[in-house]
């Protein structure tokens, strides 16, 4: 060791070096005359990158990195461009994501008519009485000021059973004939934490269903997807994902058959982010039988923590509030779970080492959610369990106290102000203040992520990184100013703080030696860049393990 080296830094180049033998330290590729923002504070900005056998090699300046190359070894220059660490989606749903993108009808449409039109165009082409399946259905951004309802469904498509997935995931819409299916008539009662509505004038259903009262319909629906149907799935979700930066995402609801999913779709080479896949309470007493806990996995699938889900959703209007929603003075929202039953399903994982994750929205479901797990580190004190809570949307000053307190990590909606503008007046400017609250997050030292929760937000890491800048939605509307943060904390929290919530920082999330040589390479540099227009910026490729996942 020199004088001016600590042990610390000369046993952490040791273990650097370790990663490449003698007779491998040559790199591979090198890319060079770039604008490199590492999210390493030691060394923010690099000109050059090398990279071998999946892993950044040596970072630094163009002379120093390109006085490595071997004879043969590739070198690409940048032009200038800037790269950043590949993005995290720290909360979505690619993998039921990509089936629904297979299967089902994408009522992404601006008008009923066009919804109507879609379904009964699949309806043609589907053998009589099978089902017909649409997703992404969004109430608030037709045309026609009101929602989807029975007649309209019926009108369209009578001969076929219809279920229709708003993308929020909290509530469907069907027609008559799925209702009988389903077994559902205007007596059906309300199962607890759910909903079934009724046309208020004449009490005959309407047409939509909330939160657990879907599982009326999932009894019946033909959920018949082979393997090769899931890992298809995947594929087609990885090449959508790649195409906007992202390199890793946390499969928020997933199931022991997504896990083979995404192994399936690694070993046939069609995998192209990492993925930490959360698996569903029902699932976790066979899990924790196998002897399978959280961090199970290799460096392309991870077991991730296990999900519960305390309340509704922000924009199907469903979370569970301590303040009225804004017009209508007698909804508070739905809690889906009770604190027992979550306590009971925590407790169970906590005390088998795994992570859990719950899905709490509203004030109350954040309250709920974080006594729970007050409640389990008091009981059964764990060494850094990492509690997340899914959304985090609608928080207060004492809740940032306890939420970094217990170091937990909230992942909140992050393209929510610049997508959905036109769901955040139903929260009133005040209360918008306290949403999505990156500000409040970072200022608290609480490592909050970036999350789209796709197919509920849109996943682009761009129009994540415009909507936490500016809380400006597309029409200029601003909501919540408060929350504001800068560009450089918004690509933090989408990269390094990503890895963090799934106990990864030390294998991504930055662009340092020894880690893995995840990246993007952007057409502008956010840092110049008009906030108004980040969400234009170009993805021009986008590297995950050394390999190049998507070439512009």
């Amino acid at each position: 060791m020199t004088d001016g080296t600590t042990r610390r830094e000369f046993l952490g180049s040791l273990a650097a070096f370790s990663l490449f033998p003698l007779e491998q330290e040559k790199p591979e590729l090198i890319l060079h005359n770039g604008h490199v923002v590492t999210m390493n504070p030691a060394d923010a900005v690099a000109e050059a990158i090398a990279i071998s056998r999946g892993r950044f090699f040596a970072v630094g300046k163009n002379g120093d990195v390109m006085n490595l190359a071997a004879p043969g070894v590739r070198k690409i220059d940048l032009g200038g461009m800037t790269v950043v660490p590949g993005f995290i989606d720290a909360h979505s749903h690619p993998a039921a994501a990509g089936l629904s993108h297979l299967r089902m009808v994408d009522c992404d449409r601006r008008s009923i008519s066009a919804i109507q039109t879609a379904m009964r165009e699949r309806a043609a082409k589907t053998p009589a009485g099978e089902w017909v399946l649409g997703f992404k259905y969004d109430d608030t951004k037709t045309e026609d000021g009101r929602p989807l309802n029975i007649s309209d469904l019926d009108t369209a498509v009578p001969d076929h059973p219809v279920h229709i997935e708003h993308r929020g995931g909290h509530t469907v819409y069907a027609n008559s004939l799925a209702f009988r299916k389903a077994g559902i008539d205007e007596k059906t009662p309300d199962p607890p934490g759910g909903k079934i509505d009724h046309d208020p004038a004449t009490g005959k259903l309407s047409g939509r269903v909330a939160e657990s009262a879907q599982a009326f319909f999932e009894k019946v629906l033909p959920y018949d997807f082979t393997p090769d149907d899931h890992r298809e799935g995947v594929k087609l979700i990885s090449k959508m994902l790649a195409k906007t930066g992202i390199t890793s995402a946390t499969e928020a609801q997933g199931t022991p058959t997504d896990l083979r999913a995404y192994q399936d779709a690694r070993d046939s080479g069609d995998l192209l982010y990492r993925a930490y896949c959360f698996i569903n309470y029902r699932h976790i007493d066979s899990m924790i039988d196998a002897g399978v806990r959280t961090g199970l996995g290799d460096e392309w699938v991870r077991v991730g923590a296990m999900k519960l889900v305390c309340d509704g959703s922000i924009s199907e209007g469903t979370a569970r509030l301590s303040l009225p929603y804004e017009g209508r003075p007698n909804d508070y929202g739905i809690l889906v779970m009770t604190e027992d039953e979550l306590y009971t399903h925590g407790r169970k994982a906590h005390l088998a080492g795994w992570q859990i994750g719950t899905h709490a929205n509203g004030d109350v479901g954040i309250d709920t959610t974080l006594r729970v797990y007050e409640r389990l580190q008091r009981e059964s004190p764990r060494r850094d369990p990492r509690f997340r809570l899914e959304h985090c949307t609608v928080v207060n000053d004492g809740l940032i106290a306890r939420i970094q307190a217990l170091g937990a990590i909230p992942t909140p909606f992050s393209t929510y102000v610049y997508y959905h503008g036109e769901k955040m007046r139903y929260y009133g400017a005040e209360r918008l203040n306290h949403m999505f609250a990156l500000r409040s997050f970072l200022d608290a030292g609480i490592r909050a992520t970036q999350a789209s929760d796709y197919p509920p937000g849109e996943f682009i890491p761009m129009m994540a990184l415009q909507s936490e800048v500016t809380r400006t939605d597309t029409k200029g509307n601003i909501w919540g100013p408060k929350q504001k943060i800068t560009v450089e904390e918004a690509i933090r929290v989408g990269t390094i703080n990503g890895a963090y919530a799934s106990y990864e920082e030390n294998l991504k999330g930055s662009i340092e030696t020894g880690k893995l040589a995840d990246l993007v390479v952007l057409g502008r540099d956010p840092y110049k860049e008009n906030p108004s227009t980040l969400v234009t910026i170009p993805v021009e490729r986008t590297m995950a393990g050394g390999r190049w996942t998507f070439e512009s």
